[in-house]
């Protein structure tokens, strides 16, 4: 590998998402969010004073009318611990600081004056966009997230991955989606896609569109505490599976809110409402005809229906559908 195909970049603020994301912005503030967390993991490409090192191994391309730094064929980007690799690395960059007042004035074709090394660590240039394309990987100390395609939004603080097989996976959680992965660092939130579904420890969640808090506890790698679900929800665990419209799951607690078109089975047996708590911990669902706080249409007392099946020996007759009142 010769020295035009691998280099060593010191650029203040290159970071990665640990859910997928990697930010790249000189200076640092730009690649950080109020609370100083960089990606889910709060965990960034290494920390700001640490150079960022880049090399692929068909070379980086210069594109100066453009803008543009291009690394091609199995392209690695690494700070510290952290990681993200991809068949080809666009990353987009502008002026910054006091030139960038000027930066209208001056033809996009200008060559800096110390040359290509000092456009790459100088504190003037800012990397405002990235996108990784093909076989797209990163990857920090507790997390690796993959896709094809990854476009990440440096001043918004967002990145999306698309492709096929998307997924992250961590020591606790796997996150899987069809049509696209999100995360929100400034909301520390993730939103996954397109029959997307979230495991963790045997238990899973499954929605049109899964959205996912994430708390970072002091001293202790961050995590998702909170799932949001919407639409065809479908909460699976031990013998027990429920579904709904919508569902907020607490992973900490184990505990999860069903609302809409509600259906509880286990085993043989099952119930249906609109409202549900299922206590995943402790194997226990509690459905409800109505939500707590509703009010039934025309002044009707709804109801819970059930199905109850008792064991029965061989050649026993079934149980009759039976009708539970709430």
């Amino acid at each position: 590998m010769n020295a035009a195909s691998k280099r060593a970049v010191s650029c203040a603020a290159l970071g990665i998402f640990a859910l997928g994301a990697l930010g790249l912005a000189c200076p640092p503030a730009r690649a950080q969010n109020a609370t100083g967390n960089q990606g889910l993991g709060g965990s960034a490409l290494g920390s700001s004073n640490q150079p960022i090192h880049i090399e692929a191994e068909q070379g980086i391309e210069w594109q100066q009318t453009n803008r543009l730094y291009i690394a091609r064929g199995n392209a690695l980007a690494t700070r510290g611990q952290s990681s993200v690799r991809a068949d080809t690395l666009y990353a987009y960059y502008r002026q910054a600081g006091p030139q960038a007042q000027n930066a209208d004035a001056t033809p996009r074709g200008d060559k800096p004056p110390a040359g290509a090394d000092a456009l790459m660590t100088d504190s003037s240039t800012q990397i405002y966009r990235l996108e990784a394309v093909g076989n797209v990987r990163f990857v920090n100390t507790s997390q690796t997230a993959y896709g094809e395609r990854a476009v990440y939004d440096v001043d918004q603080a967002v990145l999306v991955l698309t492709g096929k097989n998307l997924r992250i996976e961590n020591a606790q959680d796997t996150v899987t989606a069809r049509d696209s992965l999100e995360w929100y660092d400034q909301k520390q939130i993730a939103v996954a896609r397109g029959d997307a579904i979230a495991v963790r420890a045997g238990k899973s969640i499954r929605g049109d569109t899964l959205v996912a808090e994430v708390e970072r506890p002091d001293n202790q790698p961050a995590r998702i505490h909170r799932v949001n679900a919407y639409g065809n929800v479908v909460l699976v665990s031990a013998d027990q599976i429920a579904h709904g419209d919508q569902a907020v799951y607490n992973l900490d607690t184990g505990i999860a809110t069903l609302m809409g078109h509600v259906n509880a089975t286990k085993g043989d047996n099952e119930l249906r409402g609109e409202y549900a708590v299922v206590d995943t911990q402790n194997n226990v669902s509690h459905v409800l005809a109505v939500a707590p706080d509703a009010t039934a249409a025309g002044g009707n007392k709804p109801r819970v229906e059930g199905l109850l099946i008792p064991n029965q020996k061989p050649g026993g007759v079934p149980a009759q559908p039976a009708s539970a009142v709430q």
